[in-house]
């Protein structure tokens, strides 16, 4: 099993915020959606724009725990070496090799049960 620090952004160079979970997807998910009130929907904080991979729960928090003590011009050159355009990462995320939603297509297209012979 993965687990994931992450920071989130409201913008190009605008507020930051630094977490850990267990599913990256479902997390950012949440935080775009503002299923919780709290710091990152009170600032509209929810493009992922940097994360990384950890082995252990205890990893992906002892990290958290670092960055979050961080000064910000470390966070920022941490996301510009990774990610110099400041993209929401969230797509690439969830989508993998696909390049966008509209690449995807449902495993049951095209099945209509009947065999085709040609």
């Amino acid at each position: 099993m993965a687990f994931y620090t992450y920071i989130l952004a409201s913008r190009r160079n605008g507020t930051l915020y630094t977490g850990s979970t267990d599913d990256l997807i479902a997390r950012v998910s949440q935080h775009k959606a503002k299923t919780f009130q709290g710091f990152t929907a009170q600032y509209g904080v929810d493009q992922l724009v940097w994360f990384k991979v950890h082995d252990s729960r205890d990893g992906a928090f002892r990290r958290e725990r670092q960055i979050k003590k961080w000064k910000r011009r470390w966070k920022v050159q941490m996301i510009e070496e990774n990610n110099p355009d400041w993209r929401d990462l969230y797509d690439e995320v969830r989508l993998g090799d696909l390049k966008d939603a509209s690449d995807w297509v449902p495993a049951c297209a095209g099945m209509s049960g009947v065999k085709n012979d040609g």
